[in-house]
């Protein structure tokens, strides 16, 4: 029984290893292959600075589609954020509105008792204090005398002619008008001026030919 460990194989574990790093085969002369050729044998076909750089482009291709990728969802939530802005406000001008819509006949009220002098008072400060509110909550009132014409904003309830005006105006408020923003609650109710008409040459000339011809 031996002392030593023992091999399978029959080789003593203790006897020296000799390992043989001739370049050339002793009995065939052929030359053995190096650390350097095995890499490049089991290296894949066609790997070389050709590959590289293909792999280099193929790389830099997938980085600018993921970029152009990041970019349009970037824009696509900054206008879904926008639009989100614009609906948000759009309901609430609208809520304002019909609360605006509701307190106009009693704007009406007090401007009819404060032309008759009858704002006075603690209910001339209800009646101031109603204003500056609804003021400050974006209610815009409008429609002065002299100011023109405009029927996107105004409602002609006469009309007449003066030489006094060049354009067409508003020479009586009968009620005022009001919006909140670009929304316009009710239209100004208004007695319009307009410029006289000239009469015009050709008119004056075929007057004139009527005139000859009954002589």
């Amino acid at each position: 029984m031996s002392d030593g460990p023992s091999r399978d194989d029959g080789v003593d574990p203790e006897a020296p290893v000799i390992r043989d790093r001739r370049r050339l085969d002793p009995t065939t002369g052929e030359v053995r292959p190096g650390a350097a050729d095995v890499a490049a044998a089991a290296a894949p076909a066609g790997a070389g600075p050709d590959a590289s750089a293909a792999g280099s482009a193929d790389l830099e291709a997938q980085l600018a589609e993921r970029t152009a990728d990041v970019q349009r969802v970037q824009a696509e939530y900054a206008n879904y954020r926008r639009r989100v802005e614009r609906d948000r406000q759009a309901v609430a001008e609208t809520a304002l509105a019909a609360v605006f819509a509701n307190l106009l006949p009693i704007l009406d009220d007090i401007d009819r008792a404060r032309s008759h002098d009858e704002v006075a008072g603690g209910f001339a400060l209800v009646a101031d204090g109603l204003e500056t509110t609804l003021t400050k909550l974006g209610l815009e009132r409008f429609g002065d005398t002299g100011e023109p014409f405009d029927p996107t904003l105004h409602e002609a309830m006469t009309h007449g002619f003066s030489s006094e005006v060049t354009e067409p105006v508003c020479s009586e408020i009968y009620q005022p008008g009001y919006r909140v923003g670009e929304r316009v609650l009710r239209p100004a109710r208004v007695a319009v001026l307009e410029p006289e008409t000239a009469v015009l040459p050709e008119t004056a000339d075929a007057t004139d030919d009527d005139t000859t011809g009954g002589e």
